[in-house]
């Protein structure tokens, strides 16, 4: 088996409605440990007004995005991916090499059901938006302010608010609503992901629940573990506490690239 290096490059992936700066302080852990960290901003989430055609954008384009940012690295990368982010590195751990791959409170695959009345009303609450899979979509300060950035303390809340941009709507319905999805956007065979992976979750996460999470968890079996992350919600990536969350995701990859160097020189 060809050698690779002990500290591989990490690459973390954004939510929707947000872009890389959701990582400004939860990437710093990492690079004070030595780790080469990217934090790549997918395309139309850069705060300009955003192009009608971000709206028809699918989240395989946002695989896509990252992808490229993968094939100009010399080595497999460990991908960190958060909420949608989440979702978009299992994709792209079931079609390429990547060393490890870290899940934070990450949305489900196509076939994982929802488990909360919250997550089966918000989904139908889009429709309130029309034909919203055409369109793009603003943040909504329910969902975000009130649920996924509710352990934010103000005024901190409405400054990261402020920082949100317009979504795909099209990339929403292929998550949200995958059993209408007649070209199975985000469906994929589980054990294609070969890597170790650490799937975490918040017990007061409303967006992407404990109960939806498991779910995501057990479709890898032994290789992924699974862990609660009590009193914390869905913004695991900078809310209060988020530096126990870095050192758990740090501690658990160092023993992942541990025992693949073990087996190296076995």
């Amino acid at each position: 088996m060809k050698a690779r290096m002990s500290k591989p490059p990490i690459v973390m992936i954004h939510g929707a409605f947000c872009g890389g700066w959701a990582f400004e302080n939860f990437r710093k852990p990492f690079e004070k440990k030595g780790y080469r960290v990217l934090a790549p901003t997918l395309r139309h989430h850069d705060g300009g007004r955003p192009p009608r055609s971000l709206g028809t954008t699918s989240i395989k384009d946002y695989v896509r995005d990252i992808e490229t940012v993968l094939d100009g690295l010399e080595e497999p990368a460990v991908l960190v991916g958060h909420s949608m982010g989440g979702l978009i590195a299992q994709m792209i751990a079931a079609r390429r090499d990547v060393r490890a791959t870290i899940l934070l409170a990450p949305s489900p695959p196509w076939g994982v059901l929802p488990s909360t009345p919250f997550e089966i009303a918000s989904a139908q609450a889009l429709y309130m938006a029309g034909s919203f899979w055409s369109k793009p979509l603003k943040p909504s300060e329910w969902i975000a302010g009130a649920n996924a950035l509710d352990r934010v303390p103000e005024p901190e809340r409405a400054r990261i608010f402020e920082r949100f941009v317009p979504e795909s709507g099209l990339a929403t319905f292929e998550i949200m609503h995958w059993a209408l999805d007649l070209k199975g956007a985000t469906q994929f065979d589980p054990r294609s992901v070969t890597c170790p992976i650490l799937c975490l979750v918040g017990t007061r996460d409303r967006v992407n629940p404990p109960s939806t999470v498991r779910r995501i968890a057990q479709r890898y079996r032994g290789r992924c573990r699974y862990e609660e992350l009590r009193d914390h919600s869905h913004w695991l990536v900078d809310e209060p506490g988020y530096e126990k969350i870095a050192a758990r995701a740090l501690d658990w990859l160092a023993e992942v690239l541990a025992e693949e160097n073990a087996a190296l020189k076995g």
